[in-house]
């Protein structure tokens, strides 16, 4: 599942917008101003950036530019109060892809989010090619010609990340992580599951002391 950065200094929806977004399967990442914003970019990527606009340090807008600058592409929806266009413009001018007006509905706020991240994954037509297979990345499934390839669960989530992040070497940590959440996984099943991803034709490479990395087809 995605994992979101969220960049919010009010304590209560804060914590009450990472348990909503934890209910529905998202890792979440909470900073509660800029800098530790940019500290947490440091050591992970994530999927999606959820800033509030007036934030400690410096404002959400010059945190994005920043991001942007740095070579960040994640998609980004402000939180804010603001609602005149010149701050709205900013928003858009500095790389953000959607906005939500504080006070918002959480499942709107939820609609948005699937949305755009079916969106910035899905820029290649909903399939990707590779090889004899054939990739669904709206439903996470893999084809060889007509025929489904099943996966057990935990394969399927490796399955998503090494195409998302294909070409990429990734590290047996976030492997694991992606696996397991908080709870410590055995390498030796990570093993198991990508050996039958490789089985499937995935050409899976050992990025020996680091990772793995799914070459293109």
């Amino acid at each position: 599942m995605a994992r979101i950065l969220l960049v919010e200094d009010d304590p209560t929806l804060s914590e009450t917008l990472k348990e909503l977004l934890e209910d529905e399967g998202y890792i979440v990442t909470h900073a509660g101003n800029a800098n530790n914003a940019l500290e947490a970019t440091y050591k992970q990527e994530f999927e999606l950036l959820l800033l509030d606009v007036n934030i400690p340090d410096f404002n959400g807008f010059d945190l994005l530019d920043m991001f942007r600058k740095s070579g960040n592409k994640a998609p980004c929806i402000f939180l804010t109060s603001l609602s005149d266009i010149a701050s709205l413009s900013r928003g858009f001018e500095v790389g953000g892809d959607d906005y939500i007006k504080k006070p918002f509905d959480f499942d709107e706020l939820l609609v948005r989010i699937q949305a755009i991240l079916r969106k910035s994954f899905a820029s290649l037509n909903n399939i990707i090619l590779y090889k004899h297979l054939t990739y669904k990345i709206a439903t996470n499934e893999l084809f060889d010609g007509n025929k489904l390839i099943l996966f057990a669960p935990q394969e399927q989530k490796l399955l998503l990340l090494f195409f998302k992040k294909i070409n990429e070497t990734i590290n047996k940590e976030e492997l694991l992580y992606e696996l397991d959440g908080e709870n410590e996984s055995s390498e030796g099943a990570l093993r198991v599951y990508i050996s039958k991803l490789r089985k499937a034709g995935l050409e899976i490479q050992t990025i020996k002391g680091t990772g793995y990395r799914l070459v293109k087809a």
